[in-house]
């Protein structure tokens, strides 16, 4: 005898499956699988955003960072001049004061890009904020060009404060025989600067490395680089030393946009100098992408 069916027969259920919110509202799915990566190419975004970061940071306090370098430069113009300026004495065929006054320019617009760079990434380390720097979504490519374009735009900063002071300055002129070499070797003399600038901000544990670096070594590459004489009055021996130094030739190149003649020699020269600094200036960076990249001292 069989037996009989119940009067209420049990529903099917269905298999329960987790829905996304934009499932359950009818919509598209709006997020990527998870591994997919949503920004393709450069973040422009946040390329821009890291760039405005770095500079309104040095704009907020810029009698210290523009100004104050400027009234600086201004007094090494003033010393030197009065010094050694004096009689109507020429070099290189123009005033004293009208030929230092280049030199002081990019002097203090490389001292300036590689204070900006390299309190970037150090300062984070030191207040325990370096992760603000690393865990947005930029690669190590983006945040090198945000930190070193804001490098240099202190820089032109720095250079604009500084010429418009020396303009005001009795028997200086200002007046350019070739803008291009102001421009470019303006830029590789920064781009220099802040990249060597974040590799020492990479480097260094505390303010007193970043302050070694620059009391030993950029402070003496600067000076000794003929900015305050020509390198013809000196020793053989120390005029190899000083064609050695890379700030010899961003010096130089920069004095002769304004001045039509410099100590690297003549057209053919002061062009094959920029293409020389141009090579540096990516040798140097490859080097720091690298050490980016692999997150050395930064996420240890």
């Amino acid at each position: 005898m069989a037996e009989p069916a119940p009067a209420n027969p049990p529903a099917k259920v269905a298999p329960v499956t987790e829905k996304t919110p934009a499932d359950k509202t009818g919509g598209s799915t709006r997020f990527a699988p998870r591994g997919v990566p949503v920004i393709t190419g450069i973040n422009r975004v946040g390329l821009l955003a890291l760039y405005m970061k770095e500079v309104r940071r040095f704009l907020k306090v810029q009698t210290q960072t523009i100004w104050a370098p400027a009234f600086t430069t201004l007094l090494f113009l003033v010393i030197f001049t009065v010094a050694l300026g004096r009689a109507g004495r020429e070099v290189l065929g123009v005033p004293f004061a009208s030929f230092v006054a280049p030199g002081l320019i990019v002097m203090a617009m490389m001292q300036n890009a590689f204070a900006n760079s390299s309190f970037s990434l150090l300062s984070g380390k030191m207040q325990g904020t370096i992760i603000d720097l690393l865990m947005p979504p930029l690669s190590p490519g983006e945040l090198m060009g945000g930190i070193l374009a804001a490098a240099i735009t202190r820089a032109f900063a720095v250079g604009c404060a500084v010429a418009l002071a020396m303009a005001l300055w009795p028997s200086v002129s200002l007046s350019m025989a070739h803008p291009w070499a102001v421009v470019w070797f303006g830029l590789m003399g920064s781009l220099l600067l802040a990249t060597l600038g974040l590799a020492t901000s990479i480097w260094a544990e505390k303010f007193d490395h970043n302050a070694a670096v620059t009391n030993f070594i950029i402070a003496p590459l600067s000076l000794l680089s003929g900015t305050f004489y020509v390198i013809e009055n000196l020793d053989p021996a120390f005029q190899w030393i000083s064609r050695a130094n890379p700030f010899f030739y961003v010096i130089s190149g920069f004095r002769y946009g304004f001045l039509g003649s410099s100590d690297i020699g003549s057209a053919p020269a002061v062009a094959a100098a920029g293409g020389g600094l141009l090579l540096l200036n990516g040798a140097l960076a490859v080097g720091v992408y690298a050490l980016l990249r692999s997150g050395w001292k930064l996420k240890t």
